[in-house]
């Protein structure tokens, strides 16, 4: 089950019951990878989201954690900073978003006043970066004590890891820019800390290569992602999360079209592909090696029970889009089982 942001946290980013009742269906996922989660109060860009740096958000991981590992299932937990995919009205004391370099993503963000343009965000300083991959530290201890098997970097579609990796977004002139391996430092470095606190067999990190939401985009992302994918072989990790292109490509020739398939002979540990997949699609996917597990998002929003209707060839449920961000239990609890 791939990480689906789904809005439902309660007060102060804190995990409620309903959130476990959730997850609780869904156990039968051979992994869930649970929602994006803010390792701090300044990794926060989406209302009602819940983060991993308080005792009480903890404390209500760990309800979810339990009521998944009740049924028999793992559970991952996606660490997440959006860098400058955030508002100034979102953030502690309305200070700017951070990013690599101080260029717009150039979209919308909700907030508590509406929907408002995406601000220029702060460079972050060098001095800064430490801080932040300490952050990370702590959130994937956190993670531990909150129940869960492992967790998975975010380091994908537009946030902050990917803002430093891609050219479009970092014009750094230090030792976090330039070179792909200086955008690639930020990555790595908490890639590290966080194996080095929890191992390596319980840490995973998502990629998006062919991301070009929210202004991004990259002069030569088959180089980019090969050095990454290729740095990331080395410290055998849990799984590699790779998300298909999202979006047409039409205007990009220049990036990758079938992801999985072509970083499959970069990695020779477990690759996860994940983008949109049907049962059908996902098991061309199995059979012709382009990765070792599929992960699916929107299909699991709508069926709780989705490895048990694929094996017996049910029909599925149709997601409902206009449930996916509201706060109650319709479209998120309600979805019927088979039979």
């Amino acid at each position: 089950m791939s990480p689906l942001t789904r809005r439902r946290a309660g007060e102060g980013g804190v995990p409620v019951e309903m959130n476990a009742v959730y997850y609780a269906q869904r156990a039968s996922a051979g992994l869930i990878i649970a929602e994006a989660t803010q390792i701090s109060p300044q990794g926060v860009g989406y209302m009602n989201t819940p983060g991993i740096h308080s005792d009480e958000q903890v404390e209500g991981w760990k309800k979810v954690t339990k009521a998944v590992h009740a049924l028999g299932g793992l559970i991952f937990l996606q660490l997440w900073h959006v860098g400058r995919v955030s508002h100034s009205l979102l953030q502690p004391g309305n200070v700017l978003p951070v990013s690599a370099s101080a260029i717009s993503g150039g979209d919308y963000i909700t907030t508590p006043k509406g929907k408002m343009p995406m601000e220029i965000p702060r460079a972050l300083e060098l001095s800064e970066i430490p801080g932040i991959v300490e952050d990370y530290r702590k959130a994937a201890a956190n993670a531990m004590k909150a129940g869960f098997d492992g967790v998975e970097i975010h380091a994908a579609n537009s946030y902050l890891l990917d803002q430093f990796m891609h050219s479009s977004s970092n014009v750094r002139t230090d030792e976090y820019g330039g070179s792909i391996e200086n955008r690639s430092r930020f990555t790595l470095e908490v890639t590290d800390v966080i194996c080095k606190e929890i191992g390596s067999e319980k840490t995973g990190i998502r990629l998006s290569p062919s991301n070009i939401r929210y202004g991004m985009d990259d002069e030569n992302p088959k180089a980019l992602f090969g050095y990454v994918i290729g740095e990331l072989e080395k410290r055998n990790l849990a799984y590699l999360h790779l998300v298909e292109p999202m979006l047409s490509l039409e205007n990009h020739p220049h990036m990758i079209p079938q992801v999985a398939k072509h970083f499959r002979n970069h990695y020779s540990g477990t690759l996860i592909t994940a983008g949109n997949y049907t049962p059908e699609s996902a098991r061309e996917a199995l059979e012709n090696g382009d990765a070792d597990l599929v992960a699916f998002g929107r299909l699991f929003i709508a069926n709780p029970d989705l490895p048990e209707r694929i094996a017996s060839e049910a029909s599925l449920n149709t997601p409902d889009t206009d449930t996916f961000y509201t706060r109650g239990p319709e479209g998120y609890i309600d979805y019927p089982r088979v039979g």
